[in-house]
Order: C-alpha cells, then structure tokens, then sequence
C-alpha cells in the first residue's frame, strides 16, 4: 500500500503598503488648484499624554498633504499654523469625526483599521472651508478624502 501526503501551502496576501492616510487636496474657489508657494503650513495634532506631535512640518510649495489618523479615537483635532511672508501667523483647529471599524486580512497580517468620515469642521482664521470629498479611508491613498479651501493671503 502506498500512502500519498499532500501538503497544502497557504498564500498570505498581506499587504505590503498598509498605510491608512487621508489626503488632503487644496483648491481655489473656482476649483482650480491651490498652491501654497510661499507660505509655510504646519500641522499638528496632541497625543494620549497630551503633547503635541507634529505631522507635516513647514510645508511650502505643496498642493497637497497626507495626515495620517487615530486608528480608534472617534474625533481627531488638527492644529494649522501658517506663516505668510509678511510676517502674520494664522491659527486654525480643523476637527475630523469618523467611524472605525477593524479590517482584517488574515490572522498573519497585522491588524488595521479603515474609517468612515462622517464629519469636519473648522475655525475660519486663514481656512475658508473644509469638505468631505471620499468619505471611506482604507489603503487607497490616491483618493482625496478633503478639499481645503485657504482664504486670499495676498
């Protein structure tokens, strides 16, 4: 008699880029891109303790920015600082709401979180609005979750 042993191999498809980002897009009121060419933007956001933990550090000459966000907290509080030329310096809190939900892929893979945007809200010193453009953040980071709207500096 002759016994024949198959073994079965698994395929683990973890994902090799598993970073969970909102992308932030900056627009004119007209639709057309913003680009903050001079000025330099810093943003911000406290930790557990209590700190502050700087995200993007005086960003000029962008069009766009990626904000990384709390996997569990239901509402993540963002500090805006932006340096103009002429010396001013304006301070806006943009908060972000969301729902979290746990997205698993394999008891191999590590485990990560996907949100749902359910609402942003801003104080109005150099931002002129803020709104939800894609409110589903999952691995997907070439969706603008944000169009952001920076008031005239000049």
């Amino acid at each position: 008699m002759m016994l024949i042993v198959i073994g079965a191999c698994t395929q683990i498809d973890c994902p090799v880029e598993n970073r969970v980002y909102t992308v932030y897009d900056l627009l004119k009121e007209d639709g057309t891109t913003d680009t903050l060419k001079v000025d330099t933007l810093t943003i911000s956001t406290k930790r557990a303790d209590g700190t502050l933990d700087t995200l993007l550090s005086s960003a000029v000459g962008i069009t766009w920015y990626e904000l990384a966000i709390s996997y569990t907290q239901p509402e993540d509080e963002f500090y805006y600082i932006l340096h103009d030329t002429l010396g001013n310096v304006y301070k806006d809190t943009v908060r972000v709401k969301k729902e979290n939900y746990q997205h698993f892929e394999s008891v191999d893979c590590q485990p990560a979180y996907f949100h749902k945007l359910t609402e942003v809200q801003t104080t109005h010193h150099i931002i002129e609005d803020i709104e939800i453009n894609n409110s589903t953040v999952n691995y997907n980071a070439t969706e603008e979750h944000f169009h952001i709207y920076f008031k005239d500096r000049y």
